[in-house]
């Protein structure tokens, strides 16, 4: 899957002050990550808010990315859920003839064992159409799938990566050590991108890179060549973004980004809220820092 190597970004879903989907701010999005040498997309992620999306809101997202993105960069849909049929009913709905690959996150609430997560993946990779990407994030699902889980999926047909949000490197570091050589490992947090990559990581997929794209894409484009002090120049200027983003909740801080740049409004569905003006404003100073830095 050289497609998922690299930076990937998990697109927002900018909304109107009626909070139905702003459209042209989304094609603005879509552009600005294409021009800034993003190397794949992700729509309905966790950053697009999908879990307040209707089914239609979600079909309007996968037109908009598609028709702008025009075949330019591979693309991954996000479909997962805590309900395996209904997860595996959603992979037979959608159309994903235009997608490269399924993201889908371990299942939250009911609180699995490792033999229950297991099996929701085993059996969604059996019926899904298209490659499947494993996401563990423990700190939203409540349950951490182990190494050992994350391994024997790897030997699943249609399952051909992981998006590791565990922030543990240890387990990071045990799944990329016992992984098949085909198997990626991709970052699921900013902070520790560069380092997953520096250790056999195959990139990430980033909030903070479809803000600044320039810079993060650089970054592990580096950190893939082995160039780790440059890389980590990059991301030690980038620290306090990344911290700031994510302080008041995601997307509230990286949607205050793009309303800086001009891009989208920063309306977030309940239960989420914008971010504090407080926040915004370090935000907007920030970034008036970075381009002083960089003009």
């Amino acid at each position: 899957m050289e497609q998922l190597m690299g930076t990937g970004v998990a697109l927002v879903t900018p909304f109107n002050e009626d909070l139905s989907i702003d459209v042209n701010a989304l094609q603005q999005i879509v552009e600005h990550c294409i021009k800034g040498g993003i190397d794949y997309l992700v729509a309905l992620g966790t950053t697009g808010e999908s879990v307040t999306l209707s089914k239609t809101d979600k079909q309007l997202v996968i037109d908009t990315v598609v028709r702008t993105n025009a075949g330019r960069l591979p693309l991954v849909l996000g479909i997962g859920g805590n309900n395996t049929a209904a997860v595996i009913e959603d992979l037979n709905t959608f159309d994903l003839s235009e997608f490269d690959a399924v993201l889908s996150v371990s299942p939250y609430y009911n609180k699995p064992t490792q033999e229950g997560i297991y099996r929701h993946f085993e059996a969604i990779a059996e019926v899904s159409p298209k490659p499947i990407i494993l996401y563990n994030v423990p700190s939203r699902t409540g349950s951490n799938m182990q190494p050992e889980t994350t391994l024997r999926l790897a030997n699943v047909p249609n399952i051909v990566a992981i998006k590791e949000a565990s922030g543990d490197k240890i387990q990071i570091d045990r799944i990329i050590k016992g992984k098949p050589m085909d198997f990626l490992v991709i970052s699921g947090d900013d902070f520790n991108a560069l380092p997953t990559v520096l250790a056999g990581g195959a990139g990430v997929i980033s909030v903070l890179g479809q803000g600044l794209p320039n810079m993060f894409s650089e970054m592990i484009q580096l950190g893939r060549q082995g160039n780790s002090d440059d890389a980590y120049e990059i991301h030690h200027t980038l620290l306090p973004f990344m911290e700031m983003i994510f302080e008041e909740g995601n997307p509230a801080g990286i949607k205050s980004i793009f309303e800086s740049m001009g891009l989208c409004k920063a309306y977030v569905r309940l239960p989420l809220v914008e971010a504090t003006p407080h926040l915004k404003s370090r935000i907007h100073s920030f970034l008036k820092s970075l381009d002083k830095v960089h003009a």
